[in-house]
């Protein structure tokens, strides 16, 4: 047996057996979990795991293991209960209409849960399944524009290929946003790829509505997410009246006509004036505050990723991309990260604790390439105050990214990987930037942040 079998046969353990999965899927860094019953989770032996880096039970339990790691494990557990990734179970036949509500209803209240963290949650499941994708295109496409910045011509093959390969996934974006939006809120996928498709379809431009010309994409994912969540509500009304003999074919031909017409008229306006709004004043907060702003940002965005909130984010970023060309929020946001590495050497300096500094030795490589859950859920948040200090490192690497005006062509992971897609050749300026940002979490952390009976934490 495999060391990622043992850490899936493990969770399946500590969360009461395949009959209580609902719902199996993953991140990069994260198997996530929905169960039937959140009781019978036992979270303190989930944590005692070995591979285990951290447990978030936030309404999905998140259970941390790492990059590459993630997909084996989550291979290992498909495996053993046959529940295919991404895909729901039925509830269990023993459990009554009643019985299955309180058990929700206890499930619901128990997680404390606001309508603005579901709200992020969901947002988050739709882009999840999306990442792996945007991560690889992003790399090669900013590499090929990096290429191409200094001197390789861009009509030769090969760099027309990367260029292409590059740019496929954002090309049809928003197609595959409205599958899984539909998808997140239980209707029929295609009819959601079908809003995507409607609303930045270039054909709207010979379209006049309300005198002017439809503009392909006008309010971005932010339309399409709106969309296609219309066509499940609009498919369910419609299915619970229609006769199941021609349900499948006046259901979505009725679901498409109404959403379509809605999308044109009033979706897609006001979804427009909705990204304007967010794309301003995105812009806007970062021009006028500057540095402040920008430690602002990045000294609060560790507490998004210790919660998995952070995915939430991702429509922001591509809507900013979409508007103006490029993200100036990423990079700002991508010193979280930095912080925190400076923050993990520190402690790696300081501790004589071995189990730590192993934690940290596996996780800063991954780290230094953006990906900064290990380090978090394995060294920073258990230990308590590092975490602090690490924000704070993060904070003043933000605004030196904010002072710079430095943005991302593309959305992927942050740390070093991020370099290749900074625009305007501001690549020098974004690595002074993450290098000030471990510097300051170095120093913060092993001045202030981190003593050695703090080691005890770590189990």
């Amino acid at each position: 047996m495999t060391k990622e079998e043992q850490i899936a046969k493990k969770i399946l353990q500590y969360t009461g057996g395949k009959e209580n999965i609902r719902k199996l899927a993953h991140c990069m860094t994260r198997v996530r979990l929905e169960l039937k019953n959140e009781e019978k989770a036992d979270i303190v032996a989930l944590r005692q795991i070995e591979g285990v880096m951290g447990v978030v039970d936030d309404g999905t339990l998140q259970i941390i293991v790492g990059p590459g790691t993630v997909n084996k494990v989550a291979d290992a557990i498909s495996r053993s209960t046959g529940i295919k990734i991404g895909e729901e179970t039925a509830e269990p036949d023993e459990l009554t209409f009643e019985e299955r509500a309180a058990l929700k209803k206890a499930n619901i209240k128990s997680k404390n849960q606001t309508p603005f963290k579901n709200f992020l949650r969901k947002i988050g499941n739709i882009f999840i399944p999306l990442i792996p994708g945007l991560v690889a295109s992003g790399i090669i496409n900013g590499a090929a524009n990096f290429a191409k910045n200094v001197g390789v011509d861009d009509k030769t093959t090969w760099m027309q290929i990367l260029l292409l390969v590059g740019s496929c996934i954002f090309t049809y974006l928003a197609v595959l946003v409205g599958w899984n939006t539909a998808k997140e809120f239980n209707g029929t996928p295609v009819l959601g790829a079908i809003a995507g498709m409607l609303l930045f379809n270039p054909g709207l431009a010979e379209i006049h509505i309300y005198g002017d010309a439809l503009i392909p994409g006008r309010g971005g994912l932010f339309g399409v997410i709106f969309a296609a969540w219309l066509m499940t509500i609009v498919e369910k009304q419609i299915r619970k009246i229609m006769p199941n003999s021609i349900d499948i074919i006046f259901t979505p031909l009725i679901t498409v006509l109404i959403v379509s017409i809605l999308s044109l008229y009033a979706i897609q306006p006001v979804a427009g004036v909705v990204a304007d709004g967010i794309t301003t004043g995105i812009k806007a907060i970062l021009d006028v505050g500057g540095v402040i702003a920008g430690a602002i940002l990045a000294g609060f965005f560790l507490p998004l990723v210790m919660l998995g909130l952070h995915q939430g984010l991702t429509p922001i970023h591509l809507e900013l991309i979409h508007a103006t060309g490029s993200t100036p929020l990423l990079p700002v946001l991508a010193m979280a990260g930095a912080g925190q590495v400076g923050a993990a050497i520190a402690i790696f300096v300081k501790t004589k604790n071995k189990k730590l500094r192993s934690i940290i030795k596996g996780g800063l490589p991954a780290g230094f390439l953006g990906i900064g859950e290990p380090l978090l859920y394995g060294v920073t948040l258990p230990l308590g105050r590092p975490f602090v200090t690490a924000c704070l490192g993060a904070a003043v690497g933000g605004a030196f990214q904010a002072f710079m005006k430095t943005a991302a062509s593309a959305i992927g992971v942050s740390g070093l990987s991020l370099t290749p897609l900074i625009v305007d050749n501001k690549y020098f300026y974004y690595l002074i930037g993450i290098v000030i940002a471990y510097a300051c979490g170095f120093i913060f952390t092993y001045l202030f942040g981190y003593k050695e009976e703090m080691s005890e934490n770590i189990k």
